[in-house]
This record gives structure tokens, sequence and C-alpha cells, in this order.
């Protein structure tokens, strides 16, 4: 069974985020989302609402690929999350050339630290590029429509957030 792991904070879990996780599907059998537990980030959302939401928007993506996909918690390094979950592949999202710069320097570290675990890179679709969730939570505060950049449940958890 190929397992592949997708890292980030999810705060919270845009369009840009599912389109890497469905296309994941097609290179793996098991994905794992892992979710960090950045206390220097201070996410809006708490980790267990970030667990809950990926865990209900990729129930459907499941179900139609066919891939085992796992939502799971991490605060350790990513090469150790990667051997805790059995990942032989590490996917990463990209939006821009400043997102390849910064990954860049991280496959170096990773690899450094174990060369068996390969890093993946899938672009995002054109649609999604512009999306980041720092800015998609920005628009929500100061109450604008972020129904282009997150599923409907996220929007309704933003609302709820920032009260609007």
């Amino acid at each position: 069974m190929r397992t592949g792991l997708y890292p980030g904070t999810f705060d919270p879990v845009t369009h840009g985020h599912i389109d890497i996780i469905r296309r994941a599907c097609s290179l793996v059998d098991r994905l794992v989302i892992g979710v960090a537990i950045n206390r220097d980030k201070g996410p809006l959302f708490s980790l267990e609402e970030r667990v809950a939401m990926l865990q209900a928007e990729t129930l459907a993506i499941a179900a139609d690929t066919g891939t085992v996909i796992e939502v799971h918690p991490f605060e350790n390094l990513l090469i150790s999350c990667a051997r805790d979950v059995g990942a032989g592949v590490i996917i990463r999202g990209l939006r821009a050339v400043a997102d390849f710069e910064y990954e860049f320097q991280m496959v170096g570290m990773n690899r450094s630290l174990d060369n068996s675990i390969e890093t993946v890179f899938l672009m995002a679709d054109a649609k999604n590029q512009a999306i980041a969730s720092k800015l998609v939570k920005e628009i929500s505060r100061l109450g604008g429509d972020v129904s282009k950049f997150v599923p409907p449940a996220v929007k309704a958890a933003l609302t709820a957030k920032y009260g609007g």
C-alpha cells in the first residue's frame, strides 16, 4: 500500500487544499493529512476544529477515489511524522515561485534527515493559485464573501468565529 503524507496547518481548509487532496489520491492508496500543531502561528481554529473540518470535507473524496484518507495531528518534525504514519512520500502543494523557494529548502533538509522519503509537488490548479488561508481569514474577518475559496461548512465556521 502506497502511503502519502500531505501536511499543513489547514487554518482553515480551502478549495486549494481540497484540490491537492483529490489529486494526491491518484498517487497513493492511503493519504494521511497531517494537521500541524504550530503554536507559533496562533491558529484561528483549534486543532479539533481543523481535524473535524478536514474529516468532513474528505469523506466524499475517499468514497469517490477509493483512497483511504486519515487525518493525523502532529507536532514533531515532518520527517518524523512521515515515518510515524508509514509514508513513503510527502505531498506538497505549490501556488507560486515563492512557495517553491521555501519548499526547495525543506526538501533538502528532509532528505538530509531521511533520504528514503520522497517529496512530490503538485501545482495548484490555476483557479486556486491565489487562495491562501491567511487571506481567506482576513476577507472573512472584514465581512467579505469567501464562498469562492472555501467549502460551505468552512464558510459557516468562519462566519461563526467572526460573529458575522
